[in-house]
């Protein structure tokens, strides 16, 4: 009976200490070896970061630059990825903002979100590579936009570096966390810059239902926010994508001042 016991206490232990799960670098490359393939718009870039070398993708502005758009996919794909960050990468170009699409962090098929909390510093470490390339193509105005964990990548790259020069942060299919350093709406109170938060009607239960706590943790900052609920879709925007690109565009325009004719109907 002791013996069962020790061996049960040992397993607990030995189960307590294993490690997280640590960036699948490998899937990463794999990634890497599909997207160039098949890339047709956008140009290759290669950043570091921590000594780790990644992938993004750079399509320039076709038109009048405005700027450019980071941009940060969700939990476990890619740069090129067909839902939200693919049709936001090519679309872009079009009304003027140039785009830098980064691979970010990447874990093992079974890891949940919360798990991704033990790869925010490496996250960190990617947005910061891309400001810095950025800057070196002497880009003036730069956008942060983040979809599901790439929102709460970004608002928490925003929580922690107050002097970034990123102007506005654009979050879509933004949710809540247990963890207090993937919870948008702790992250938002902590930034003053001016946030887009986009979300559908049929969104996840998980984003609708922290719409209000990130509307009030904005209200504290008292800083610009616009938060918008698309009608009719879900967390990727199926058959409302286009909306969903004129929504970050209008009212990304409109935080940084470039007040046009028109006004969003949202």
């Amino acid at each position: 009976m002791h013996h069962k016991t020790g061996l049960i206490f040992a397993l607990l232990a030995l189960f307590l200490a294993a490690p997280a799960q640590a960036s699948d670098y490998a899937k990463e490359s794999r990634w890497a070896d599909q997207i160039l393939d098949g890339l047709f718009d956008g140009e290759p870039v290669w950043l570091e970061a921590d000594g780790h070398r990644f992938l993004s993708i750079w399509t320039p502005a076709k038109n009048n630059p405005k700027g450019a758009a980071i941009l940060l996919h969700g939990t476990g794909v890619h740069p090129d990825w067909p839902q939200v960050i693919s049709p936001l990468r090519t679309a872009l170009p079009d009304q003027g903002w140039s785009t830098l699409s980064l691979q970010m962090p990447v874990l093992g098929a079974t890891a949940t979100m919360n798990d991704y909390a033990a790869e925010l510093d490496e996250a960190d470490a990617r947005i910061d590579a891309a400001v810095e390339y950025l800057q070196s193509r002497k880009v003036k105005k730069i956008i942060l936009i983040g979809h599901s964990l790439g929102a709460a990548m970004g608002s928490h790259y925003l929580a922690q570096r107050p002097a970034s020069p990123i102007q506005v942060f654009v979050g879509l299919g933004m949710g809540d966390s247990r963890i207090d350093a993937l919870n948008n709406a702790k992250n938002l109170a902590k930034t003053t810059r001016p946030v887009v938060d986009v979300y559908g009607e049929n969104d996840l239960p998980n984003v609708v239902a922290s719409a209000k706590q990130r509307k009030a943790a904005r209200k504290s900052t008292g800083t610009l926010y616009k938060q918008v609920e698309i009608k009719d879709t879900d967390h990727f925007f199926t058959g409302h994508e286009q909306e969903a690109i004129d929504d970050v565009v209008k009212w990304a325009n409109f935080m940084l001042g470039d007040v046009e004719p028109w006004y969003p109907s949202h």
